[in-house]
């Protein structure tokens, strides 16, 4: 149904991210409504309980009335999908549906700018990968050097690294600076302190729509059936921590302090015109990791920097498309060794940075470990992320007449307690 011209009775702005084309899923409250699911089109929500509770839809209500997604997401694939195509067509200039009921109407539609849109799931396992070739290749560059700044593992599978669930976030918090040990250059011994490289870290994450029993693995082929969407996703990090800490098991207080995600949840159905082809994988992968078709997805990514009372400014521009590793190979990877899967379950894709130095998605990479600081509009300079700054993330998909995006992924940073 997304791949034709679609016609809505709703006015949309021609850059909205929520065009009759995406119809994403997410959780708001306001004074009158505790937990509802929603959708949004424009700048409203569509409150999904209303619509069930009217007939128009054809779910639970009482699925619709909890504090996250993860039993809607859970009654599968068939009865989402199903739901997503029939608000569409509850959109559509010719249904009079909805768009003649003018009582329905004022219980269904709210303004985005006058709710609050909650976490969209309850995350209770949170995996992050490592899988952007330039993102790694920089990152490898800096603190290795040029001729090896891939590991050896890196080309021949998805690296990748369990998180902390409990301190992912929904877009609009803010948290304090973390504090952890770090080992300056000029001394032998560590210093505690709060971090003086919090850097933020541009990725999309994917949310798993459907569980596995432990011994059970997910080919490629099959693995899209276990992906019910995608959010943005900005995995905070303090470099200085890392660096000291993270050999010989990997990131730890570096990581877990903080996690932000976006509160929609696109669609992989929304997506799918979206689709394009990937790197070409050289070495050749193992067999449980190959896949055919186009599997990367052509999402336009943006981060922008918010001082304290100033106005947001962009600091990169990159794209989903430069992964190396598509969410499939992910999937594959992360369950090849019998590991089971939970609805709600997070796969962050690791920090996405294209070719080009204005694609880098990292501050440690755009400014080449503060070498070359960002100047901001006002004339102050960014190594690192200030506290009283605020990040903005976000995300678009545009191609033959249809845009989808996915709102903001925003967090701020408070002074260490």
């Amino acid at each position: 149904m997304t791949h034709i011209h679609l016609s809505t009775w709703m006015s949309i702005a021609a850059d909205s991210d929520f065009s009759i084309y995406n119809i994403p899923f997410g959780v708001y409250s306001d004074q009158n409504v505790q937990h509802h699911a929603c959708s949004a089109i424009g700048d409203e929500i569509i409150d999904l309980f209303e619509l069930a509770e009217a007939g128009l839809i054809q779910v639970d209500k009482n699925t619709l009335n909890q504090s996250t997604l993860n039993d809607f997401i859970a009654l599968g694939k068939s009865t989402t999908n199903a739901v997503r195509l029939r608000i569409q067509q509850l959109m559509l200039a010719s249904n009079n549906e909805l768009q003649s009921n003018v009582v329905l109407k004022q219980k269904v539609f709210k303004k985005q700018s006058q709710i609050k849109m909650l976490m969209p799931i309850r995350v209770g396992d949170y995996t992050d990968f490592y899988s952007s070739i330039d993102h790694a290749t920089n990152i490898g560059t800096m603190i290795r050097d040029p001729k090896n700044a891939l590991m050896p593992n890196w080309k021949h599978l998805p690296v990748g690294y369990h998180g902390r669930a409990s301190s992912v976030c929904v877009s609009g918090h803010s948290f304090h600076r973390p504090k952890g040990q770090q080992k300056p250059a000029d001394s032998e011994m560590p210093v505690f302190g709060p971090t003086k490289a919090l850097d933020i870290e541009l990725e999309t994450a994917f949310v798993i729509g459907k569980s596995t029993n432990m011994g059970d693995s997910v080919n490629t082929a099959s693995a899209d059936d276990y992906i019910f969407g995608m959010v943005l996703f900005n995995d905070w990090s303090a470099r200085d921590i890392q660096t000291w800490e993270y050999v010989p098991l990997g990131p730890f207080l570096a990581k877990n302090f903080a996690s932000t995600i976006s509160p929609w949840i696109v669609t992989l159905e929304a997506l799918e015109p979206f689709r394009t082809k990937g790197y070409v994988q050289d070495p050749k992968v193992l067999p449980y990791l190959e896949y055919s078709g186009n599997k990367n997805l052509d999402i336009h990514l943006d981060v922008y920097l918010q001082a304290d009372k100033a106005a947001p400014h962009k600091i990169c521009s990159s794209n989903y498309k430069y992964m190396y590793w598509t969410m499939e190979q992910q999937l594959a990877h992360h369950t090849v060794n019998g590991c089971n899967l939970n609805v709600g379950d997070l796969m962050g894709s690791g920090t996405i940075s294209g070719p080009q130095a204005s694609e880098y998605g990292s501050l440690m990479e755009l400014t080449w470990r503060g070498t070359k600081p960002i100047t901001l509009p006002d004339g102050s300079e960014r190594k690192y992320v200030n506290d009283g700054d605020t990040i903005i993330m976000k995300g678009y998909c545009e191609k033959n007449g249809m845009r989808l995006g996915f709102g903001e992924c925003r967090a701020s940073v408070l002074p260490a307690n």
